[in-house]
């Protein structure tokens, strides 16, 4: 019972481990990268890359692999390729980029430079073909044409040279003469056969050149094919002609031209000069020579191959083109020859069989490399892109291993080009190499016990283990015992065991592991104690040359030294010996005479013992062949040669024999061998044949090793036939080849011909075709045909003898064929008829008839006969018809059959008779002069209807007097013309075919009708009104040609000359005999041509048009200035101003004259002072000009219209000239014998003054006159030397660079001891600048010294801190202001006498601030009115316009000086706008005028009513956005967002739904409630509307309204009352308007306890009142709408910033001044919950009681306690109330000392309840709180709020605007606690929200719109996705500024369907500083804004009386907020702020 359990249990486990080793193996057979792959390229860059230094080049190289290969570009050397900035980079895709470089940038190791790409990864890499980049610097080329010397009748060539620089990229395209005739290509007929021809390189070619080709002279037109640049050559060549004198031999003038290389690419064209000249004109033959032979063949010519003059033109190269050519050039004296080497290139490409391959380790690998192109120089091979050195196209690896795997690549090169091809090589089967796991370690031990070695080796397959001692195997004995096993994981243990070591068992052990896919090993010594011990060494043989390594088989331990003896001298002996302590011996290159010896090995110990051993060492010589050749070049056929192989090395005995091409032999080769002597042999052929060719190789063998010698033997062979071609026959459509090959050496080249006729004899080459081709000797006929058959003749030459011939019959076997497959034949009918049919093909053929698909058999009709005639080529049958009848037309076949098939034609018989007559002639259509007829085609008797016709006649007539209209055969409606209107006629039809004329139909009869006029208008004229308008007057036509009642005119009239159509008026009839018709033409361009046509109508239609009349419009004035104004000073008076006419079509009108406005430039502002001079020319000179003075000058052109436009200012100066006189001359007495003289420059200098002269002259002597050059800034002289009481006269020149100019005024005086006070300086006025200094002279003399005064404007100087007196006597006046202007005078005296001047002070200052006024407004543009200052100075010379949007940047607009109003236009609509101006003159812009703020036109969306809005079906809404009006800006875009009723988000449908389209909402469930909500944008804001629908029932009905909660439904239901209550007593007209009493009765409480309050206990010295609110919750009606713009539907105290004013930060806070409070309510939302208004919807909430408010916290807070004790629902934004803030940063000017404290006020419904752990109070779970409910209810404003009615946007009265303003940004402190609301009579929207509608913060007057289209922000936190700013937007104020918080508190995140497409372009959720406007957001108008410039005005604060009254105005808001209710259409809509 046991047993078979136990065999159960050995047989499982023998299971188990086939089922591992199994598996392991089919996890070694299927890799697991067995999808993964190495490289591949996928687009491979070209050989070449030119390119453009402009343009720059890119490299793509892409390759695919699995893992994706990396890309790293290399040189040719391989080093990889880095970025160099600007000039080479490497993109991230793998791209080479060079991008466009200067040309200093050029360089060559980059742009000259041999690049590769390299692709690897983990299985190889690969490398790309070589990319020879060049990049090519644009340079400056030129190409010429040299003169061509040529003997009169020879051909011409004119060669292009183009520098050798650029002509690898420039090409010549043309040539042409300098008539600009162009000379043709290879390409044109005419070019081909005519005398000119450009060959394909580039040259002329002019044939039979004549005398008169002497005179013309030709340029090449060249292109740069990287640029595109295309030019002509520098020079002209022409042709110089020499007429011979006698014969001339033919000579070649370059000796370089004897011998030509030539490449050209595969398929282009080419052409092969032979350059000789001769007289008589020679004949050139060319020849080719056959490949490898000296002999050569004519050139055949045919269509691709042809000879033009000597030249040698072959279209369509190819690679059999390549070869040697001879052209022989010979006449009657003597010859010459020039020889030609021709390769044809054809692009190198590469392919390696197989592309993969996976190979067992071990077995063979091939790679075979297959190419194709021309020549290819060199073949290579690389691994993993490194070379391996192989050069043959078949790569084999003999034994595959594993580093064998890889990939390998195929380059074939030539000079020009290179290709690659790559292959992978994979390993299949087990390769896992040999492993030692586990082995032993070196081992010391004394004699005796036993020792265990152990090796543990894995590997697969599976390794065997051997073992060596000191390099000798180790084989079982008595003492060593090997063992081994494998392990259950497949390691192999081995084991050796040594039995009771001995000393001498001690040595290097080593286990060798071995599998065939590797080895691997393990050595250790086994030190055994003992004496030295050498073991024996066998004999070593050893091989010349190669290194002997050997090492001492030592045992014994201890050992001290191991050392090498030879002939008992210690090794190393030489420096080829080296010798290791370990006993190794090394000896290199080892020789026979000095290394063949024996050495010893001496091993001791340290006690003296030692051990000797001997090797012999035998060193061995290989064979040494000399090489050997059979004679130079291949051998003839019978021919004796023989070779001797000499072996003069190597050791004996030697082994010698041969073989040919690896094979022994054999001697019935007819080849002998012999020895000679003991080292050599001697092969011998005593007559060779063709079988002697191959390779001859001599072997030599010795003990040491085997060499061998190969030479080869090429026999000349004539060509023999391998396979003869034999007359073939093919059937017709067949594909047919015929062999036919031959060998021989060389390899002949097989031709085949086709014979010229049906007989052998002539052939003529296979024309190519497409059915036609010889491949490798095989003539191949796809689809061969009858016209294929003929004589073809096989050709077969190498060079070697005449050549083998074979002609061949080619013969098609054809069936049966008709040449006519189908064919009509007629007859007449009753007349006989033959059918003929001819059948080519073999005989015999039968014919058989069929008609109309029937067997036709003459037996059953004897009208029919049949028969045959047999022709040479076929057979002919007849069937013949005796009497055609009718059925006889049908379609008769014939078929034809024989052995080969069937073929057959028809013949459609067609039996011809008249016409029968046409029928159903009616009328279509008539008129007054022509009748449209149809009818019915009759039977054409089988003969085209040729044609029909009609005859017609009137009434009255006889059908003999008719009129005929022809009509073609084809038609069957005609049209009767040249009738008279209103007339009666008869008509009928016949019809004719060739055969005869139908009988004629039955006549009908017609009434011609009315006409349109066929006269034209009379007495047309054409008159100009005015520039726009033209009145044209005319007469009616003829009566006559009325042709009815005229109705009235068409007028005509468009642009003359242009092929536009005319634009009519119509102009009725006037009744009026004789009364002229008259038209104004208005709006028509200015002076433009216009040509006016009239036509007269009536009822039927409107007659001719008259003719054309032209005319102009008068003139207009020109709109464009005369253009290229230039101008010439000519004089120092004269300018000289030049111009070009304006564009003709601006003149508007005939240029009479231009005007030249000029002015000096400096009074060029003031049009008073500028000249005018007309002239009719295009230039003119200004005469009369300043001189030295610059004029501005402008141009315009003037017709009978006007002055045109002005040109552009130009500027020019008059020259210099000498200038005038000194204005005036001073001389004063300084004592006895000196005079100063004084004087004033000239009043027109005329240039720079250089000098002043000063003349002086005794008077009454005949003295010489004295004169002194002083410098040009010097005013005055003094005189010297002069004598006492003597007169002197003096006068004074000024001179400029151009000369002296006139004298001034003498004066005379007279030295003197007595010197009275008088000031040299002179009156004068001085121009000073705003803001700069000015100095007034005052230069005195006088003895005593006079004291000098000045007084101004009469009142006497002191000096102060801006005015000062100098010491020369001058007032020094600082920073001049405007008040400095006036008189100011200076007084000198002394004891003598008294004098004084006066100055005038002028100040030339910038503008004030002007005055700007708003005249209009509309949706786009505003026009402001401009007016100076009262009190500028200067002359304004005109004005800069500022303006902005609200939220935009400021523009600037020039306006002119005179121009009084401004039109701004292409503003935004519906947009507030500010605006302000700047004045400016000479001295620069001046101060800005007061802000005007202001509007355009246009509000945002109004809402539609819903019934034409919406279309509910029971799945879908559709929209019909048409209904929207747009507020007159138009709309830009809707988003529409959906959402179940009973959800809370909303799903937005999309956020662009163009306007003027109807959407469709899609999947919706039918019979559901759905909110919508509508979002309508145009540029003026947005508006949000609210609607509630249901969907219908899948049957199309309704579902009943949803109940709220308050028992109203969506549907106003009519309340039953008992019959006995009167009918007013309705529930819905008493509800509200108890609930208007009731509000009202408790709004005048609050007003009382508001005053009351406000007189106990305003503890801000009565800044404002404090008011209490009241809130209702009302349940709202349709039509209501509520303006969202109030954040929250808050109560809450904000102010309303300035737009784009930024706000500083507050410091150590990511918060600023528009942060608030975040409050959260516990269990019911988190600090940034969004409020939902939709919660608790109470009616009404009670009013209760304040908290007390907590006095002493400055920031709100109880002693450090963060929290607001009360809170109000849906405030969690809120300010805590009676929390005092004090607000910085309202203004960034505002003094922060100033800043104002406010307070907060309670809300009415506070509730204590400090909730710890926040900054501000926390709603108690489950608090009543008002909020917004979307089933109708809504939260109701304050009622004590100030409300007020504003009609169709009217001004309210309730509310002034503040005083005006300085800042144009501020409000001041308006109504800073007051909110209002207001309601629009129009039934619109209610809006309730913060502050007053402020068309900018700083115009509280109302608008339209209450904040406006840009103000915009979120309407309460449900909708803050329309707001800009998201999370921004909704901050806390207090937090961060509040000492009781703890850290700030981050902002909250954006609401979940914030929609960024929505945002502003305020939207910057980063930025810390927002700006104010934002602010307005959240806060809503708070605190007071505070002046720039003056304090706020007592009358801003309100009296308690006064806001009483304002209080007691407001009576009408809840009332108004009922009524709203009623209207609409169940829908709620929120009018919302866009930004």
């Amino acid at each position: 019972m046991n047993m078979p359990n136990e065999r159960l249990k050995w047989l499982t486990l023998y299971a188990a481990v086939a089922l591992i080793v199994c598996g392991s193996q089919s996890l070694a057979a299927n890799p697991p990268d067995a999808d993964q792959k190495g490289p591949v390229f996928l687009k491979e860059p070209t050989n070449r890359i030119d390119f453009s230094n402009s343009t720059g080049a890119e490299i793509e190289c892409k390759s695919s692999g699995n893992p994706m290969p990396e890309i790293i570009w290399i040189r040719s050397d391989g080093t990889a390729v880095g970025d160099v900035p600007g000039l080479r980079q490497i993109s991230s895709d793998g791209k080479l980029v060079f991008p466009p470089f200067r040309a200093e940038d050029y360089r060559q190791e980059v742009h000259a430079q041999v690049y590769a790409c390299l692709a690897r990864n983990q299985f190889g890499s690969i490398i790309s073909r070589d990319v020879h980049v060049r990049a090519v610097v644009q340079q400056f080329y030129e190409s010429e044409v040299n003169n061509e010397y040529v003997i009169r009748g020879n051909a011409a060539v004119l060669k292009c040279s183009i520098p050798s620089f650029v002509a690898d990229f420039v090409q010549v395209v043309s040539w042409q003469d300098e008539e600009g005739q162009l000379y043709g290509s290879l390409g044109d007929k005419q070019g081909a056969d005519g005398k000119y021809l450009v060959l394909p390189s580039g040259e002329l070619h002019i044939r039979e050149v004549g005398p008169e080709d002497g005179y013309k002279s030709y340029q090449c037109r060249t292109k740069h094919r990287l640029t595109g640049e295309t030019r002509l050559s520098a020079t002209k060549g022409r042709l110089v002609i020499t007429e011979p004198i006698g014969s001339v031999p033919p000579k070649i003038n370059n000796i370089n031209d004897k011998f030509q290389l030539m490449q050209v690419k595969l398929e282009s064209d080419f052409a092969m000069q032979c350059p000789g000249q001769a007289y008589p004109v020679p004949i050139v033959r060319w020849y080719k020579f056959i490949e490898g032979t000296t002999r050569k063949q004519a050139v055949v010519l045919n269509d691709r191959v042809k000879q033009v003059s000597g030249t040698l033109i072959i279209k369509d190269a190819v690679v059999e083109d390549s070869g040697k050519y001879l052209c022989v050039v010979n006449n009657s004296v003597g010859g010459e020859s020039v020889e030609t080497v021709l390769t044809v290139t054809a692009p190198l490409s590469a392919k390696i069989d197989p592309p993969t391959q996976t190979v067992d380790f071990g077995r063979p690998a091939v790679f075979t490399c297959q190419y194709t192109g021309n020549p290819i120089k060199t073949v290579s091979w690389m691994k993993d892109g490194k070379a391996i050195g192989h050069s043959e196209p078949v790569l084999r690896i003999e034994s595959v291993k594993k580093e064998d795997k890889g990939m390998y690549q195929c380059f074939v090169r030539n000079d020009q080009e290179s290709a690659e091809a790559s292959a992978e090589l994979k390993l299949g089967g087990r390769f896992d190499p040999p492993v030692i796991r586990q082995a032993f370690q070196e081992e010391t031990m004394e004699p005796g016990p036993s020792v265990f070695l152990k090796c543990v080796a894995g590997g697969n397959p599976t390794p065997e283990i051997s073992w060596e001692l000191d390099g000798k195997k180790i084989a079982n004995n008595d003492r060593y015992q090997v063992g081994q096993y494998v392990t259950v994981n497949g390691d192999v243990v081995s084991y050796l065991n040594i039995t009771s070591v001995h000393a001498n068992d001690g040595g290097l052990y080593k286990c060798i592991a071995k599998s065939k896919v590797g080895v691997a090993e393990h050595s250790a010594k086994l030190n055994v104690y003992g004496l030295p011990y050498i073991r024996q060494m066998e004999k070593k043989a050893i091989v010349a040359g190669e290194t002997l390594i050997v090492t001492c088989p030592v045992a014994g331990y201890p050992i001290d030294s191991i050392v090498w003896e030879r002939d008992n001298r210690a090794l190393p002996i030489n420096r080829k010996q080296k010798v290791f302590p370990n006993g190794t011996l090394i000896i290199e290159n080892v020789e026979r005479n000095s290394d063949q010896a024996t050495y010893t090995c001496v091993a001791k110990n340290q006690e003296g013992y030692s051990a000797r051993g001997s090797l012999e060492v035998q060193v061995m010589v290989l064979p040494r062949i000399i090489p050997f050749a059979f004679e130079e070049g291949p051998a003839q056929v019978g021919q004796y040669l023989t070779l001797h192989c000499s072996v003069p090395g190597g050791d004996l005995p030697l082994n010698i024999d041969w073989t040919l091409d690896g094979q022994q032999i054999s001697e019935d080769l007819g080849i002998t061998t012999a020895r000679v002597g003991r080292r050599g042999s001697v092969l011998t052929i005593e007559a060779v044949e063709a079988p002697h060719a191959g390779n001859f190789t001599c072997h030599a063998r010795n003990l040491a090793g085997h060499q061998q010698f190969t030479t080869p033997l090429n026999v000349y062979v004539p060509p023999r036939w391998i396979l003869e071609p034999t007359d073939k026959a093919f059937a017709q459509g067949s594909d047919a080849k015929v062999e036919c090959k031959a060998d021989g050496f060389p390899k002949p080249q097989v031709t085949w011909k086709k014979a010229v006729g049906d007989t052998p004899g002539e052939y003529k080459d296979l024309k190519k075709s497409d059915n036609i081709r010889v491949e490798e000797g095989t003539l191949h006929v796809d689809n061969i045909q009858k016209t294929n058959e003929g004589y073809y003749l096989c050709e077969a030459i190498n060079g070697i003898g005449s050549g083998l011939s074979a002609v061949i019959m080619i013969s098609v076997q054809a069936p049966p064929e008709f040449t006519e497959k189908l064919r009509n034949q007629t007859a007449r009918r009753g007349e006989p008829a033959v059918l003929q049919c001819e059948a080519k093909g073999e005989k015999p053929i039968g014919i058989l008839w069929n008609m109309n698909n029937m067997r036709l058999d003459p037996k059953n009709d004897n009208r029919y006969t049949i028969r045959e005639e047999i022709l040479s080529t076929g057979v002919m049958s007849s069937l013949s018809i005796k009497r055609t009848e009718r059925s006889d037309s049908a379609l008769f076949t014939c078929v034809a059959t024989n052995a080969f098939g069937s073929d057959d034609a028809s013949i459609n018989m067609i039996v011809q008779e008249v016409p029968e007559m046409p029928y159903a002639l009616k009328v279509l259509d008539k008129s007054g002069r022509s009748v449209q007829l149809s009818w019915a085609q009759p039977y054409d008797g089988n003969s085209p209807l040729d044609r029909y016709i009609i005859e017609f006649k009137r009434s009255r007539a006889s059908w003999t007097e008719i009129d005929r209209v022809i009509v073609p055969g084809h038609t069957t409606e005609a049209q009767v013309q040249k009738l008279s209107p209103a007339t009666t006629y008869n008509i009928r039809i016949v019809a004719e075919n060739a055969i005869g004329t139908s009988q004629s139909s039955e006549a009908v009869t017609i009434i011609t009708a009315e006409e349109a006029p066929s006269g034209k208008p009379q007495n047309i004229k054409v008159e100009p009104v005015n520039q726009t308008t033209m009145r044209v007057t005319w007469k009616p036509p003829p009566r006559t040609e009325w042709n009815g009642e005229i109705l009235g005119y068409y007028v005509g009239y468009k642009l003359s000359n242009t092929n536009s159509s005319y634009v009519f008026e119509t102009i009725n009839f006037i009744t009026e005999e004789g009364k002229e018709h008259n038209l104004e033409l208005q709006n028509l361009r200015v002076y433009t041509q216009y040509s006016v046509v009239i036509q007269a109508f009536n009822k039927i239609g409107a007659g001719p048009l008259s003719e054309e009349e032209k005319q102009f419009t008068a003139e207009g004035t020109p709109s464009q200035p005369p253009s290229d104004t230039a101008c010439t000073t000519l004089t120092s008076q004269t300018i000289r101003v030049g111009w070009v006419s304006p564009p003709l079509e601006s003149a508007n009108g005939v240029i009479k004259t231009y005007k030249v406005v000029y002015a000096p430039s400096d009074e060029w502002y003031d049009e008073t002072k500028r000249h005018y001079k007309k002239t009719a020319s295009s230039d003119t000179v200004l005469h009369g000009l300043k001189k030295y003075t610059n004029y501005t000058m402008q141009v315009l052109a003037t017709t009978a219209g006007g002055d045109g436009v002005r040109s552009v200012p130009i500027h020019c100066q008059t020259e210099p000239d000498v200038p005038e006189a000194p204005t005036d001359v001073k001389a004063l007495v300084m004592g006895n014998a000196a005079i100063l003289v004084s004087w004033r420059p000239p009043a027109q200098p005329n240039g720079i003054i250089t000098q002043y002269t000063v003349y002086s002259k005794a008077e009454g002597a005949e003295t010489e006159t004295k004169t002194q050059k002083v410098p040009h800034y010097q005013m005055s002289f003094e005189a010297t030397e002069l004598e006492k009481n003597k007169p002197y006269e003096f006068w004074v020149t000024a001179s400029t660079t151009i000369g002296e100019g006139q004298q001034s005024k003498s004066i005379v005086a007279m030295p003197s001891d007595q010197v009275p006070a008088k000031i040299a300086s002179f009156d004068d006025t001085f121009t000073a600048t705003f803001k700069e200094d000015a100095k007034m002279p005052c230069l005195a003399v006088g003895a005593p010294q006079p004291e000098i005064t000045w007084k101004i404007k009469g009142v006497e100087f002191s000096a102060n801190d801006r005015m000062r007196l100098l010491p020369d006597g001058s007032l020094l006046i600082k920073s001049v202001n405007r008040q400095d202007a006036g008189d100011y005078s200076c007084h000198a005296e002394n004891s003598i006498a008294k004098d004084s001047i006066t100055h005038k002070l002028i100040v030339l200052a910038p503008p004030q601030s002007p005055h700007v006024t708003l005249s209009a407004t509309t949706t786009d543009a505003l026009t402001v009115k401009l007016k100076p200052h009262e009190g500028d100075t200067a002359p304004l010379h005109g004005y800069t316009l500022h303006y902005k949007p609200e939220f935009g940047e400021w523009e600037t607009s020039e306006v002119s000086v005179d121009s009084q109003k401004h039109n701004i236009e292409g503003l935004f609509c519906g947009s507030r706008y500010q605006v302000y101006a700047t004045g400016f003159n000479n001295i620069g812009a001046g101060e800005a005028s007061d802000i005007l703020n202001t509007r355009t036109k246009g509000q945002k969306p109004k809402l539609p009513e819903k019934p034409r809005f919406i279309e509910v079906s029971s799945n879908s809404v559709s929209l019909h956005f048409k209904a929207w009006k747009d507020g007159g800006c138009p709309m830009s875009h809707f988003v529409v967002e959906s959402k179940k009723r009973d959800q809370i988000e909303w799903n937005q449908i999309s956020n662009n739904v163009k306007p003027d389209n109807n959407y469709v909402v899609l999947d919706l469930e039918p019979a559901t409630w759905y909110n919508l909500r509508i979002t309508a944008h145009n540029s003026a804001g947005f508006t949000v509307a609210e609607y509630d629908f249901a969907t219908l029932t899948v049957t199309g009905g309704t579902i009943a309204p949803l109940d709220d909660g308050t028992g109203h439904g969506n549907v106003h239901t009519r309340i039953r009352l008992p019959a006995w209550m009167p009918e007013w007593l309705d529930l819905n007209f008493m509800v509200p308007l108890i609930a208007t009493v009731v509000v009202v009765a408790v709004g005048i409480c609050v007003v009382c306890v508001a005053l009351s309050r406000r007189r106990a206990d305003d503890l801000r010295g009565g800044q404002k009142d404090v008011y209490y609110d009241v809130v209702y919750n009302q349940t709202m009606g349709p039509g209501a709408t509520l303006d969202k713009r109030r954040p929250d539907l808050r109560d809450e105290l904000g102010y309303i910033a300035p737009p784009n004013r930024k706000l500083p930060p507050v410091p150590g806070s990511n918060y600023n001044t528009c942060d608030r409070i975040k409050r959260g309510r516990g269990g019911l939302r988190s600090n940034h919950s969004t409020w939902d208004p939709r919660r608790n919807p109470n009616l009404y909430e009670e009013l209760k009681a304040p908290p007390v408010p907590m006095h002493g916290n400055h920031y709100g807070h109880a002693h450090g306690n963060a929290e607001c004790h009360y809170r109000h629902p849906g405030m969690e934004d809120e300010i805590c109330p009676y929390a005092t803030f004090h607000l910085l940063g309202f203004r960034e000017e505002m003094d922060p000392t100033k800043a104002m404290n406010f307070q907060t006020f309670p809300h009415q419904n506070g509730h204590a309840g400090p909730v710890p752990g926040h900054a501000g109070t926390m709603l108690p779970p489950g608090h009543p709180g008002h909020v917004h409910s979307r089933s109708g209810s809504q939260s109701m404003p304050r009622a004590n709020r100030y409300q007020r009615k504003n009609s169709q946007g009217g001004q309210s009265s309730i509310y002034t605007p503040a005083p005006e303003y300085d800042d144009p940004a501020n409000c001041a402190e308006e109504d800073q606690y007051r909110r209002y609301t207001r309601v629009n009579s129009q039934g619109g929207s209610l809006y309730s929200g913060p502050g007053p509608e402020y068309d900018d913060p700083a115009n509280c007057a109302p608008e339209e719109d209450q904040y406006g289209s840009q103000y915009g922000g979120p309407y309460g936190q449900p909708y803050d996705h329309y707001g800009s700013r998201g999370s921004m937007g909704r901050r806390s104020i207090g937090s961060a500024r509040n000492p009781g918080n703890g850290s700030p508190e981050p902002p909250p995140p954006p609401p979940r369907n914030h929609d960024m497409s929505n945002s502003s372009f305020n939207d910057s959720k980063e930025s810390n500083e927002i700006s104010e406007a934002e602010c307005d957001r959240d806060h809503g108008p708070r605190g007071n804004y505070g002046a720039v410039k003056r304090s706020p005005q007592p009358k801003d604060q309100r009296t308690t009386e006064e806001m009483r009254k304002l209080i007691e105005r407001n009576e009408t808001g809840p009332k108004q907020l009922q009524l709203q209710q009623t209207n609409g259409a169940g829908f709620t809509a929120y009018d919302t702020m866009a930004v």
